[in-house]
């Protein structure tokens, strides 16, 4: 983990000497102010990880020092100390978001663990904060097919190093969601996860948002800021869209990965820092090396590790079980608990090619759920929905590359999937619908890979 940055407030400058210290030993750095103007003076020029405030100050009180951390929306936790303290005292600083109120004369066991518990439980509720914001891409990974099998087991066995991974794939596939696995599975899982968007910024904010800024760098930088990587130290940083960063600052970021090391944005002082890179790209990142508009050892440094997301057009079979994921998401949060969805009603989704992948799919049954005034999403509901208010059509069949036994396989594959999802299973019903012996039916079914085709046998209603 990174060395967390306290604050140290109390009028006796023997406390403060013997706390920073005592704190610097642990493995802190700790600035120290002896009043209220001068705390607040530190407080607005640099981020802290946690501040130790005493109640009496000379020229105030921790209580209005700990009003000026709430009213400047400053996201710092706090701990206020005391040696003659009343009831109402720790009532007060309790309402206005303490943390905890320690009793001097302080132990120094006490306060390590109070320290300590404080750091973990803000470490916690920031990826809360994170996971809730970003809770819409969940489920992304529901499927049972051979390529969402495959991806889950690389993710695994990718998790368990520290190697930079670089994660391919189409717009709404789940990028961000493959990169959130890898750190919930890793070792660092404890650490924080960081993430940057390098196609959501200018790039003269880029350098700032990775590396951080010392007060006065620029105009607006009234204060020091720590930057991503300083944040994900002894964790993960997410660099989506890497392939969009600008050349200059691909240099900085290879120098990084390389070195192990930042410097902030107007500072001179080197930091260590260890945070492990996942990055994602919708771009075709060789090309663009070949038309120098990405750096190629660049490129190497990201690539130790690739995952490739299999888009939604590749793994239909998914598709009825994210649907039903959806269709349960959406219906608890619109509260339309008794919807469902018609037979041909999916059938139809799963012949849509979905160019947007599992997002546009997520979407599309959050409007249906929303939009459908019955109690059941029809084949019309699915069609007034879908782009262009008509029925889907399967496309994107052909790929470079690909036999042509193997893309007819896929095909037989979908039509007889979506079949038998419109008639329930029910391989006999199946059988006539398509005009086909039924046994025909059980040796294709098998030959694909499909369940139905293991017991030639049975006979459905």
């Amino acid at each position: 983990m990174g060395r967390a940055h306290l604050l140290v407030v109390d009028d006796e400058p023997s406390i403060l000497t013997t706390l920073q210290k005592a704190l610097t030993l642990e493995g802190y750095t700790v600035d120290v102010a002896g009043g209220v103007k001068i705390a607040e003076e530190k407080l607005r020029k640099r981020t802290y990880d946690l501040c130790l405030f005493d109640v009496q100050l000379p020229d105030g009180d921790g209580l209005s020092l700990l009003q000026f951390v709430r009213t400047a929306k400053l996201d710092v936790p706090v701990v206020m100390m005391s040696g003659h303290a009343t009831i109402d005292t720790a009532v007060k600083a309790t309402r206005l978001g303490a943390l905890n109120f320690l009793e001097k004369p302080l132990n120094t066991d006490a306060l390590l663990i109070t320290i300590e518990t404080a750091l973990r439980l803000e470490r916690a509720e920031s990826e809360a904060r994170a996971l809730r914001v970003a809770s819409g891409t969940a489920g992304e990974l529901v499927g049972e097919s051979s390529a969402i099998k495959k991806l889950g087991e690389q993710i695994a066995r990718a998790a368990k190093s520290s190697a930079s991974v670089l994660v391919t794939g189409e717009r709404g596939t789940g990028k961000e969601l493959v990169a959130r696995a890898i750190h919930e599975l890793s070792p660092r899982a404890k650490g924080p996860l960081e993430k940057l968007n390098c196609a959501a910024l200018p790039s003269e904010l880029i350098e700032s948002e990775l590396f951080g800024h010392e007060a006065g760098a620029f105009t607006g930088a009234t204060k020091q800021r720590r930057g991503k990587f300083e944040r994900a130290s002894g964790g993960t940083l997410f660099l989506d869209e890497v392939g969009d960063m600008p050349l200059a600052m691909q240099a900085k970021l290879l120098r990084v990965l390389q070195e192990r090391e930042i410097e902030r944005v107007g500072g001179s002082e080197t930091i260590k820092v260890d945070a492990r890179v996942v990055a994602a790209t919708n771009r075709d990142l060789v090309a663009a090396c070949e038309k120098d508009a990405f750096r190629a050892d660049l490129y190497d440094r990201l690539n130790v590790v690739p995952l490739a997301i299999p888009p939604l057009r590749a793994r239909r079979e998914d598709i009825p079980l994210l649907t039903r994921h959806f269709l349960e998401l959406a219906a608890k949060a619109n509260d339309r608990r008794n919807i469902r969805m018609s037979n041909g009603a999916l059938s139809m989704l799963a012949a849509y090619s979905f160019p947007g992948n599992v997002r546009e799919l997520r979407n599309l049954i959050e409007r249906l759920v929303i939009l459908t005034p019955d109690d059941e999403i029809g084949e019309e509901d699915v069609k007034t929905c879908l782009p262009g208010g008509s029925a889907p059509k399967v496309t994107g069949l052909y790929r470079p590359g690909v036999p042509f036994r193997v893309l007819v396989d896929e095909a037989e594959r979908t039509i007889l999937q979506d079949a038998l999802a419109h008639h329930q299973g029910q391989m006999a019903a199946t059988a006539r619908a398509l005009d086909l012996e039924r046994s025909h039916l059980y040796k294709k079914a098998r030959s694909l890979g499909l369940r139905g085709g293991e017991k030639p046998e049975e006979d459905e209603g």
